[in-house]
């Protein structure tokens, strides 16, 4: 088994909750090195508040998170994070090259302002994002797609090793998808880590080489050819999951 050092995430019986009403309960798991995992189940499983608890932005009731055997407080420079587009306020007056900039924040420390070079790293990244064009333009202006962007240009700027990405497909045009999943497997290729929150089951197969299932509790997690099953939907989904069925293989017709 690798050394602690080597495993990016481990959820040891993470539980929390709102208004004592348990929103995840019970979580294990190990995550290794490497992988494109995608989170998925209904609304309302937990899959945002997985993340946030891992990051430490919501309390625990109990369990532990560490991030290559540390507490994240120790291993912030090592973690990646883009938020659902949604909670991010678009009317804030900075550029598309800025943003990008406060990825580099990490590795300066708060009191160094960023020079040539960050500014040098964080063009690359917006050139990767296909974004170098509008580096000045203020962000409200941009679309929820070139948004998007942004915000995964700015995870590359942190040059992290392990990312969280909470619903970077939404709202999106199928360029940009496509763009995402292309950065996805480049950092990947890197030996990067990288847990998305997913909504799309039919893509998972195509896009992930391994899947967590979420309903409050883990129902499973593993590669997505021995996870992602008709049996272990129908468990996660209930109800909200319509199969069309062929042999092993299921079809989705909708999810909710």
């Amino acid at each position: 088994m690798s050394s602690v050092k080597h495993v990016p995430l481990s959820i040891d019986q993470l539980t929390v909750a709102y208004q004592q009403k348990p929103v995840l309960r019970d979580i294990e798991f190990v995550v290794p090195e490497g992988k494109l995992i995608g989170i998925i189940g209904p609304n309302g499983a937990g899959k945002s508040t997985l993340i946030k608890a891992a990051l430490g932005l919501i309390p625990r009731v109990t369990g532990t998170v560490t991030i290559y055997g540390k507490p994240y407080a120790a291993q912030r420079k090592l973690v990646g994070y883009v938020p659902q587009r949604e909670s991010v306020d678009w009317d804030f007056p900075i550029s598309a090259l800025d943003v990008v900039m406060m990825g580099r924040y990490g590795h300066l420390g708060w009191l160094k302002r960023p020079g040539a070079k960050e500014r040098g790293i964080a063009m690359e990244c917006l050139e990767k994002v296909g974004m170098s064009d509008f580096a000045g333009r203020q962000i409200s202006q941009l679309s929820g797609g070139q948004q998007q962007r942004i915000f995964l240009a700015r995870a590359l700027a942190q040059d992290a090793s392990l990312y969280f990405m909470d619903e970077p497909f939404v709202g999106v045009d199928a360029a940009t998808e496509k763009a995402i999943i292309t950065l996805l497997n480049e950092l990947k290729k890197q030996g990067k880590t990288v847990l998305v929150v997913h909504h799309d089951l039919a893509t998972v197969k195509e896009y992930f080489d391994w899947v967590m299932l979420l309903n409050v509790e883990l129902m499973g997690i593993g590669p997505t050819s021995d996870i992602f099953t008709r049996e272990n939907l129908q468990r996660t989904y209930g109800g909200r999951l319509t199969l069309l069925s062929r042999d092993d293989d299921a079809v989705i017709v909708s999810a909710r």
